[in-house]
């Protein structure tokens, strides 16, 4: 194992059967795992992981096409970075380091790629914690004037291949960079650390890793969606206790209810609110951590 740019963590790649995850640890207790969103990676966790590896072992992987791990191309139906092919990675990932089950936490994307691991499979799930998203039917369902301008980049990067690719490649750096600053709080890049921000212009300017994003929202606008969409006319529900942090000015927000909206798909749902823009675990790890360390455990 090598270090990581998270205090105290060691880093490793881990073999979870389709794919090789960039995974960082700490801690020791019972296993927590943190799934990063877009545009990110594992460096989102980085003011949040060590407090949180006081009590649990804490598991911090990049997603495929994230970060340092392995970013195969997208295929026709765009099942390769659909959030049930992630889910399994997490269930790969949890076989290799021997784990029946974890509590599982994930903002933006990796909430995603959270709720579906709970769907498909819950006997993996302890505990779910979801910041900052609604399921992607939910998001579809109340698009509207306000959304499509807040929410572009749901449609922008679901464009076929490669017309989102060639323009961000542009400038792919400026590109992230005005994503980040965009959804905060304070419209700037200042809750983001030094090392963060130069990990997630290092990701933009690999174009296999903006292609790899693009995919992760054609799924979105895919995939996905059709699978929850399914889901819910089977009245299938997430089984684990779910508790979601969101902020009043986020996009979960703009659905009008989204403690409701979960609480449409789980029997067990708590929920609070925080001060923040998108980035929660930058933006207030406090929150973070006081919302779901006792949670978790």
């Amino acid at each position: 194992m090598t270090g990581s740019g998270i205090p105290g963590f060691s880093a490793t790649r881990i073999d979870t059967g389709e794919v090789e995850l960039s995974v960082h640890r700490g801690g020791s207790g019972a296993p927590v795992v943190l799934l990063h969103g877009f545009p990110q990676n594992h460096m989102c966790w980085a003011r949040v992981a060590p407090a949180l590896a006081e009590r649990f072992h804490v598991i911090v992987p990049d997603l495929r096409g994230y970060g340092d791990s392995d970013c195969p191309p997208d295929d026709g139906e765009h099942s390769v970075y659909a959030k049930r092919t992630m889910a399994r990675d997490v269930v790969g990932l949890l076989d290799a380091l021997g784990m029946d089950a974890a509590g599982i936490l994930g903002h933006d994307r990796g909430a995603r790629v959270a709720y579906r691991l709970a769907l498909d499979h819950p006997d993996r799930v302890r505990r779910l914690g979801i910041i900052e998203v609604v399921t992607t039917a939910d998001l579809w369902r109340a698009w509207d004037a306000d959304l499509a301008i807040s929410a572009y980049h749901w449609t922008f990067l679901a464009q076929p291949a490669p017309l989102p690719e060639r323009l961000i490649g542009c400038d792919p750096v400026g590109f992230i960079e005005w994503t980040l600053a965009s959804w905060t709080l304070e419209g700037d890049l200042s809750p983001f650390s030094a090392d963060a921000l130069a990990s997630y212009r290092r990701q933009a300017a690999d174009p296999a890793r903006i292609a790899a994003m693009c995919a992760d929202y054609r799924a979105g606008a895919t995939f996905d969606r059709a699978l929850d969409e399914a889901d819910r006319s089977a009245g299938r529900r997430i089984a684990a206790p779910l508790r979601f942090l969101w902020s009043p000015g986020g996009f979960p927000a703009a659905t009008g209810d989204p403690a409701g909206l979960w609480r449409a798909w789980a029997d067990d749902v708590t929920d609070r609110s925080c001060t923040s823009g998108h980035f929660v675990p930058e933006e207030n790890p406090d929150a973070v951590v006081e919302t779901f360390a006792e949670f978790l455990a």
